[in-house]
């Protein structure tokens, strides 16, 4: 245990303890390979998944019930924790990552806000829908067993193992005899896992469906009856004219009562019903009083979102108004995943990019809404995610004003800037990405203080992820010609 103080040390007080950690177990696992108790990735897990037993203080009998190393830990390092093992997760075994954050949840109630979240957003990343669960159960599907890309012979092995029916010509062990073992070795794993690995498939599908429901190329495509029709244009009217709270309280319950559950026929009369008409404090109140459902829930908040608030902010050229933002903000903290792809992803993926005022909303539903480790994710897809990664819900009559790639201004810049200020870690890829686009920019952005001030901080904020970069940035940063140049160059010359 002793050797394992000063990485729980980085997690309590570093204040980027994700790259912390990960360059400490790196060089620790350099260092400890000949020792007794090595220091290594599965050692790592093995501890925080140790079984203890709890004491009641009252009797000062032992518990029956058992809890795991990780949480007798405070809040704070658990969800630390599970957030390094989400940004390192390559270098661990998914099979033990998913059982992780399976058991962490499996605390149900008791379990912190943020360590639930972070357990979430373990699960969401290691892509376990692709297990063929059902197969640990001992049923003859006839479907091929996914193996553990973690757990693989290296190819050298393979080829070896191929020439006898000894996996290891060392240990009297056949290949048959291990696919039992390893068979075996998965059903221990507990019952749950089947169904909390069909609950994130369902996540996917559930994507999938709402974005099919807001595939609706017209009205005319969408059957909406003549009593519907006539109730969607009769709300139109009332939303456009703001009377009392109580009224607009009442108006929502109408709108939720014609839409909920009614799939492309809700987004048909969301569109006549064109509730981003209403002005700021008619939208704050529809917002507050269309909030139903589980945090988990897409379809319905992504819609409410996508037809009150996103519509106003494409077009936002002034600083939005504060009883708008406080009802953007606190929603998002409930829905972060419709707050993902029905705001973020949209706003950011503008026609014409993000001005000003659309960085102030973004930046305060980052910071004030999100985890850090669902904005290191969402950074991630946003930089180096595919198209399908970057799944955007919208209307069918505002398609027009988002595009498929980001347009890289100045406000943008601002905005990475202060997602890097806020303590997010980028992973290497996406400041991969992130340099390649630099390089590209630097010229027309050569007098932009802007520029100039998000270049200091990711080579303050990224310095052990830059070094392969250092040349590259030196020679941005030679045409840039602000006053910031010399601190950049500076900053550079220490990597």
């Amino acid at each position: 245990m002793e050797q394992w103080v000063p990485l729980f040390d980085i997690f309590l007080n570093s204040p980027t303890p994700e790259s912390e950690a990960s360059t400490w177990l790196r060089q620790s696992f350099s260092a400890s390979s000949s020792t007794a108790a090595p220091i290594t990735t599965a050692a790592f897990l093995s501890l925080l998944m140790r079984p203890l037993e709890t004491i009641d203080a009252s009797s000062g009998a032992p518990n029956p019930n058992r809890v795991m190393f990780i949480q007798t830990l405070p809040n704070m390092v658990q969800a630390r924790v599970l957030s390094f093992l989400a940004l390192d997760r390559e270098r661990f075994s998914s099979r033990e990552l998913g059982k992780l954050a399976r058991n962490v949840l499996s605390g149900g109630e008791g379990v912190d806000f943020w360590v639930q979240k972070s357990s979430h957003h373990l699960l969401d990343v290691m892509s376990e829908s692709n297990y063929e669960w059902i197969s640990c159960l001992g049923l003859d599907s006839g479907e091929e067993e996914v193996e553990d890309e973690f757990e693989l012979l290296p190819g050298w092995l393979k080829e070896s193992a191929a020439e006898s029916d000894l996996v290891l010509p060392w240990l009297p062990v056949s290949a048959e005899e291990l696919n039992l073992r390893m068979v075996g070795g998965e059903c221990g794993d507990g019952g749950g896992s089947l169904s909390r690995d069909r609950g994130d498939e369902e996540e996917d599908v559930d994507m999938d469906d709402v974005v099919e429901e807001m595939n609706v190329d017209s009205l005319e495509s969408v059957d909406i009856g003549h009593e519907v029709l006539e109730k969607a244009i009769s709300l139109k009217e009332r939303v456009v004219s703001f009377e009392s709270t109580s009224k607009t309280v009442g108006l929502a319950d109408e709108i939720s009562e014609l839409c909920v559950g009614k799939g492309g026929e809700c987004v048909a009369v969301l569109g006549l019903i064109e509730p981003w008409l209403a002005d700021d404090e008619t939208a704050s109140v529809l917002l507050s009083h269309l909030a139903s459902g589980s945090e988990e829930e897409l379809t319905w908040p992504s819609q409410v979102l996508c037809s009150i608030i996103l519509p106003k902010l494409l077009v936002l050229e002034e600083p939005a108004s504060r009883v708008l933002v406080t009802a953007i903000v606190e929603y998002c903290k409930i829905y972060q995943r419709a707050a993902e792809y029905a705001l973020l992803f949209p706003l950011i993926l503008r026609q014409e990019g993000i001005n000003n005022p659309i960085y102030d909303v973004i930046t305060r539903v980052i910071k004030e809404s999100l985890h850090p480790a669902h904005v290191s994710s969402f950074c991630q897809k946003l930089l180096c995610g595919e198209k399908d990664e970057r799944r955007v819900i919208c209307l069918p009559c505002h398609k027009y004003m988002i595009s498929d790639k980001m347009v890289w201004t100045e406000s943008l810049f601002s905005l990475l800037q202060s997602i890097l200020n806020h303590n997010i870690q980028f992973t290497p890829s996406s400041v991969d990405h992130i340099v390649y686009q630099v390089q590209q920019l630097a010229d027309s952005f050569s007098n932009s203080l802007k520029f100039g001030n998000f270049l200091l901080c990711l080579v303050t904020k990224c310095s052990p992820l830059l070094k392969p970069h250092k040349l590259v940035l030196t020679k941005v940063v030679q045409q840039n010609r602000t006053f910031l140049a010399k601190s950049i160059l500076c900053r550079l010359a220490c990597l």
